[in-house]
């Protein structure tokens, strides 16, 4: 069968997709991108915000309209809080819940009395994640949360943590570097509580990968701002592991996190980000952040603009406290105005703009080793504009000949100057560089 999949929300809806396409190849099946060619569309939902709810029951409606006559699965957050909602959906023939996904494939199989061609599943070809135009691979390292945050409902429908084990990683590591994968990121909903259900730990699975595997570059996804051993900033000694960390912050006022019953102070935090860039010079910061969280004051406002003035992340993502049901927040009083929220969100905007742009510019001048990505051809000068990012996660872009792709490569280039959006930065090749 043609199978394509699709998903919303996070990074670690991301490596359950690349691991089902893994296994749904395995198992006989076709790989496609377009919805509207498949026999099977499985969907992986969202219900981190009700906006990520209402853009879920949008899209399963969607797929159903373009595509009828196919099978369609719906898993994730979504489909595991509203199980009976999803299931009555029009279309939607099988719901499998975030408990079940790592069988998601077989159960799919069996439920659904799937044909498959046999001789499919021993034949090499493109692997599902270049089919679907990437060349940075997800994988899921951990799932479920020991903690919950006031306004978090991942936690609730992602249930009790567990933690893969590290042979499994490592071999799925293999497996993608073998398809022409550069870098990995691994993933979880607590990623710093991994192996705390099996006495593991984030930093010897990290040295576990950089031993047992040659990806060129491992890379973590977000990551909570506390249970981080004091060796873990030397594994970033190794050139393989790169320099950046995204710790979400999500108020830069103490009583504001208080409320939100996070376990970090922003003077831990603080600390955290100075060790970090003692240890790790070149290091890039990024982070969260709410606005508006209930009862959030202008004074506790002030306060959180001037600790994140004083992080200087490079990158920020801004969120407008969406009310969750569900949630101890969503019963919390005083509730921040929607006109409030939009003006303290605009002028959060404008300085991570400034941020960003700060950052970037620390690193003009110097060489780096960019792992290129798509290029879009420029009409007026004929060349190839191509993207690509360095280890520190700045995104850059070149220009080359057509001939010259530089697509799924790591080649190192210089940043000369910043983009005039401030949301990349221009580099330059050597010469002779470039890839036939």
């Amino acid at each position: 069968m043609r199978v394509s999949l699709k998903t919303l929300g996070c990074r670690l809806n991301e490596a359950e997709l690349e691991s089902w396409a893994q296994a749904f190849q395995a198992s006989g099946h076709q790989i496609v991108p377009d919805w509207q060619e498949a026999d099977l569309i499985v969907f992986n939902s969202c219900a981190v915000t009700e906006d990520a709810e209402r853009k879920s029951r949008q899209l399963i409606r969607r797929v159903h309209r373009d595509n009828p006559h196919a099978k369609l699965v719906v898993s994730g957050c979504y489909a595991t809080l509203d199980t009976r909602e999803v299931a009555a959906s029009l279309g939607v023939d099988l719901v499998v819940r975030n408990v079940d996904k790592s069988r998601l494939v077989d159960i799919t199989q069996r439920e659904l009395a799937l044909e498959s061609i046999p001789t499919m599943s021993s034949s090499p070809g493109e692997t599902p994640l270049f089919s679907r135009g990437r060349q940075r691979a997800f994988v899921k390292v951990q799932d479920g949360c020991r903690y919950r945050c006031a306004y978090c409902i991942v936690t609730v429908a992602r249930g009790e943590e567990s933690s893969l084990p590290v042979d499994d990683i490592v071999s799925q590591i293999n497996r993608l570097h073998q398809q022409g994968v550069q870098e990995v990121v691994l993933t979880g909903v607590h990623l710093g509580g991994y192996g705390g259900d099996s006495n593991l730990s984030l930093d010897r699975l990290i040295q576990s990968v950089l031993e047992h595997t040659a990806i060129p570059r491992l890379r973590l996804g977000s990551l909570e701002p506390w249970e981080l051993p004091e060796a873990f900033f030397g594994l970033f000694q190794n050139p393989r592991f790169m320099p950046h960390l995204h710790l979400p912050l999500q108020s830069g006022s103490d009583s504001v996190l208080r409320r939100m019953a996070r376990r970090c102070k922003t003077a831990e935090f603080a600390d955290l980000v100075a060790r970090a860039r003692a240890k790790v010079p070149e290091i890039n910061i990024t982070t969260d952040v709410i606005v508006g969280f209930p009862g959030e004051t202008e004074d506790e406002w002030v306060e959180s603009l001037a600790f994140i003035e004083k992080m200087q992340f490079g990158h920020m993502h801004i969120f407008s406290y969406s009310r969750r049901e569900g949630t101890k927040a969503a019963g919390m009083p005083d509730q921040v105005p929607a006109q409030t929220k939009k003006q303290r969100s605009r002028v959060l905007h404008r300085m991570a703009e400034r941020l960003k742009r700060e950052t970037f510019k620390r690193f003009l001048g110097q060489e780096f080793p960019i792992l290129w990505e798509e290029g879009k051809k420029d009409e007026e000068s004929g060349l190839l504009q191509q993207y690509g990012y360095t280890p520190n996660f700045l995104r850059v872009a070149a220009f080359v000949p057509p001939e010259h792709d530089l697509c799924y490569h790591i080649k190192t280039a210089r940043l000369c100057s910043l983009a005039a959006s401030g949301a990349y930065a221009l580099a330059k090749l050597p010469p002779g560089c470039g890839l036939r």
